[in-house]
């Protein structure tokens, strides 16, 4: 007979090795597939022997409690992915998963910045400080290149070629890709390496690009400090984060002719539907020039 534990240990095993994902991933897995032990507990059930009724039944207890779309499909993602382990390791002959309706997602347009109001959160930096260069070249990073706030954290220095002008960036899933570092962005980033020389450093942290005061990786809740703190000394009444800095690259690249399947890549979206979102950003934009300047409308 299978003992859970051991299959819940190659479960963990299987994400992190097999599929390569963060420890991020794999807690968000392990959290969804908790909410499936725990109703298997209630019911004495044996998790690796439900059917499609069971789950289904599962689905509709669990998602009477958890009414927001985007958290059930999250839910449903990994038990699916939980059950296609089972398959695969040929400890199940078939997935009872496979059927299990999926909720519609509510689409949600991300926030975007405008180009001046970019620049006013730049115009924020005081370059006089010690983390001022830092600052400035982490904007000119998230807003010229894209990245996501955990790819500038773990970026390395070592993985920047600066005379070539791109980056080697270890996206979700420990995918690779080369994105071009734009010529504002080497500039500052130049000044920081110039700042950065004179800080203690940290002997597990001389390759980590951007550092804190005491000379550690820089953390992700800094990234977002920083930018909450630029945004609010900017006047701007927006909700912004490291990522508004990723959608708003997209959108201005989108919006100034560059082709999805460029801006795709850039990202490193693994499905194109994932990037095109950003065409919905667009067509907001088409709906408000046809409402401000057509002469039906006034």
């Amino acid at each position: 007979m299978l003992k859970p534990d051991s299959i819940y240990k190659d479960y963990n095993a299987y994400l992190r090795f097999e599929r390569g994902l963060s420890d991020h991933s794999v807690e968000a897995y392990e959290q969804d597939l908790d909410k499936l032990r725990q109703y298997c507990d209630t019911y004495h059930l044996d998790i690796v022997r439900l059917t499609l009724s069971d789950l289904e039944q599962f689905v509709y207890q669990t998602f009477n409690e958890q009414s927001n779309a985007r958290s059930q499909a999250r839910i449903l993602s990994g038990i699916r992915s939980f059950y296609r382990f089972l398959l695969y390791k040929n400890f199940i002959e078939q997935d009872p998963s496979e059927l299990l309706a999926q909720p519609r997602k509510e689409q949600h347009l991300p926030a975007v910045l405008t180009l001046e109001e970019i620049d006013s959160m730049i115009a924020q930096i005081d370059l006089s400080s010690n983390e001022g260069h830092r600052n400035r070249a982490i904007i000119e990073m998230l807003y010229g290149s894209g990245l996501r706030v955990s790819e500038l954290t773990e970026l390395k220095l070592s993985n920047i070629y600066l005379e070539e002008e791109y980056m080697l960036i270890l996206g979700k899933g420990s995918k690779q890709r080369y994105v071009p570092i734009s010529p504002e962005a080497k500039k500052w980033f130049i000044y920081w390496l110039e700042e950065r020389s004179h800080w203690p450093i940290d002997s597990k942290a001389t390759d980590y690009a951007f550092l804190n005061r005491r000379g550690r990786p820089l953390t992700r809740a800094m990234v977002f400090t920083i930018i909450k703190r630029l945004t609010e000394a900017a006047g701007i009444h927006k909700v912004v984060s490291p990522h508004t800095l990723r959608h708003s690259f997209a959108t201005h690249l989108l919006q100034n002719g560059a082709d999805l399947r460029v801006i795709q890549q850039l990202l490193g979206h693994e499905d194109l539907a994932t990037t095109e979102i950003y065409t919905h950003v667009d067509v907001q934009d088409l709906r408000k020039a046809i409402l401000t300047y057509h002469p039906a409308n006034h």
